[in-house]
């Protein structure tokens, strides 16, 4: 589904899979189970317009993922306010995947990924077709200089 924003940034909802790094660590080493890798499905919003990856604070607790430091945030509408942020969120989305922090949104129920993510993931919105898609299919490609 695509919604536009009051500065005219396309929206795209998606669903992908959150997990606690440090649980995927473990269980890559053989620490863990993997069935014991505290992971989970969620829906978000996809806006290019937007910085950081922004989690529910239910999704956090569920995930144990660590509290760290707060920061400043500012909405759309101008307002400002004081967030944690959560390390050590693993993030997968149409076969890619990386480790982020998170702003932790108290009342928030579902996920914001932003420009951040999509740029490490290397991924693109395409508005017209409502949908979130690779920049190369072959992999992700990192520009360094």
């Amino acid at each position: 589904m695509r919604t536009t924003g009051a500065n005219g940034v396309g929206r795209v909802s998606i669903e992908f899979e959150v997990a606690n790094y440090g649980d995927v660590a473990k269980a890559r080493d053989g620490e863990l189970p993997l069935d014991k890798v505290r992971r989970q499905t969620i829906t978000g919003l996809v806006d290019s317009g937007a910085t950081k990856l922004v989690l529910p604070q239910a999704v956090v607790k569920q995930l144990g993922l660590p509290l760290m430091d707060s920061i400043t945030v500012r909405y759309a509408d101008g307002r400002s306010a004081q967030r944690r942020t959560a390390e050590g969120v693993f993030l997968e989305l149409l076969g890619r995947h990386g480790t982020f922090t998170a702003v932790v949104e108290p009342k928030r129920k579902t996920a914001l990924i932003g420009a951040i993510v999509l740029e490490d993931l290397d991924l693109l919105v395409d508005c017209q077709l409502q949908r979130v898609i690779p920049r190369d299919p072959r992999g992700a490609i990192h520009e360094i200089e």
